[in-house]
């Protein structure tokens, strides 16, 4: 189904208009199309807000520093803002392989741990003046690292939590596979930390919907088909996302950024999802997580 026949069927009433949010898709001019070819091939499939992480630092050069990849995404989001109707929000922070990269260039790990905590920092920063509505995506790799690597990188998830309680923010969480097992971990974090666990995301999850699974975390699914209408049959308390590279080099990887408004308006046409419950992942969850007014 193609945009044009989502107009068909908001025009004949067959269909409310769904405001549809990706809560997590990236824009990269350097790599990809960029800001505001991406956010219109988005929004040309029936898309209205997109939430914006930076990318890693090594994507855009050698020059790039962890404060400079941030406020990348911030001029990227005001782009989109400023030239499409698209309704584009940053979340900024380090990317847990910066710290990876950051220890074989030679660094101690002392030293690599307090270059991150002050991108941390940075990112706390950014948020309490308005730049950005979450940090992320930060958290740890989905590959092996020693144990001494993955001791500091749970370090910098706790006190990522922490920055993002004292910013009253969000955070999205990039981490290896989950299942109810690491969600109960992150959520033991997030409660030593003093944040609300349901603003907790966790970036490119599994259906795991209940709360026995996420211990009140929020799972941002991706939007492939098993995994929503897996998702779908336990509830609605979740994301969707794309995970959206915008690198030519990979072509729709991970997902290309038509596929979550295409995903939900199929899912509606087939009475998989309401209306109703489209509109609360997409909007009321949203609103809730970040603590923003989409104004839909």
């Amino acid at each position: 189904m193609n945009i044009l026949d989502n107009n068909r069927l908001i025009e004949e009433g067959k269909m409310e208009e769904i405001p549809i949010t990706d809560n997590h898709i990236h824009v990269d001019p350097y790599n990809g199309e960029g800001p505001v070819p991406v956010a219109e091939k988005f929004q040309r499939a029936g898309g209205n807000i997109m939430i914006i992480p930076n990318k890693p630092t090594w994507t855009v050069g050698n020059s790039c520093n962890l404060r400079t990849a941030m406020e990348m995404v911030i001029r990227y989001v005001n782009e989109i803002n400023q030239n499409t109707d698209i309704k584009a929000f940053a979340v900024v922070g380090p990317h847990p392989a910066e710290l990876t990269r950051i220890i074989k260039k030679g660094m101690e790990l002392k030293e690599a741990e307090k270059i991150m905590m002050e991108a941390m920092g940075i990112a706390g920063e950014m948020v309490i003046e308005g730049e950005a509505i979450g940090i992320g995506e930060v958290g740890r790799p989905h590959y092996e690292v020693s144990a001494d690597e993955l001791e500091i990188h749970n370090r910098l998830i706790l006190g990522a939590m922490e920055i993002a309680s004292d910013a009253d923010c969000a955070i999205q969480l990039h981490t290896e596979s989950a299942k109810a097992e690491q969600f109960q971990e992150f959520a033991k974090m997030a409660d030593d930390a003093g944040m609300e666990k349901h603003r907790v995301i966790k970036h490119f999850s599994g259906p795991f919907v209940q709360k026995d699974e996420n211990y009140g975390l929020t799972p941002s699914l991706i939007a492939t088909r098993k995994v929503v209408v897996e998702g779908l049959k336990k509830g609605n308390n979740f994301l969707m996302e794309t995970d959206y590279l915008d690198d030519s080099s990979r072509p729709g990887a991970v997902l290309g950024p038509k596929t979550v408004p295409r995903r939900t308006i199929e899912l509606i046409r087939k009475e998989i999802l309401t209306e109703e419950d489209a509109y609360k992942i997409h909007v009321e969850n949203v609103e809730k997580i970040y603590d923003i007014n989409l104004d839909f």
